[in-house]
């Protein structure tokens, strides 16, 4: 898919600025945290999550479920047009990247058709270090 031009455009220098290295490891350069390791695997507080590059809702805590896989999932981001899929053929194999539509930032990858029992069949695998959770009514 095309992603177009995004919203939110800095420049390299402007997001280093403002992204720790980690987060900017993840969002602008499409690295992936550890596994077991992000704030977010275990969370069960109801919320919004924006995307930590530019705040941007992008899922919801009712799309959010146990998938064990060692990383945040959720099965339907907040809005069609909040995130954008591309093809990525990194790492030897054929996957679907997870963008945030606003500014571009890698969030992590969907997969399809893994049995897990949500109404979408997919698995939104997101870093939580590319997140940040808004509990309900802050």
């Amino acid at each position: 898919m095309d992603a177009g031009t995004p919203k939110v455009s800095k420049t390299d220098q402007e997001w280093r600025e403002q992204l720790s290295p980690n987060e900017y490891a993840v969002l602008r350069q499409a690295a992936t945290e550890p596994a077991w390791q992000g704030e977010y695997v275990d969370t069960k507080t109801t919320g919004v999550y924006e995307c930590r590059g530019c705040g941007a809702e992008l899922f919801r805590s009712e799309t959010k479920f146990e998938s064990h896989c060692g990383w945040p999932s959720f099965y339907d981001p907040a809005d069609s047009d909040a995130v954008i899929l591309r093809e990525d053929r990194s790492l030897g194999m054929v996957r679907t990247e997870v963008l945030c539509a606003a500014c571009h930032g890698h969030l992590g990858h969907v997969f399809e058709g893994e049995g897990y029992p949500t109404p979408t069949d997919q698995r939104y695998c997101i870093n939580s270090i590319a997140v940040r959770l808004v509990p309900e009514g802050s």
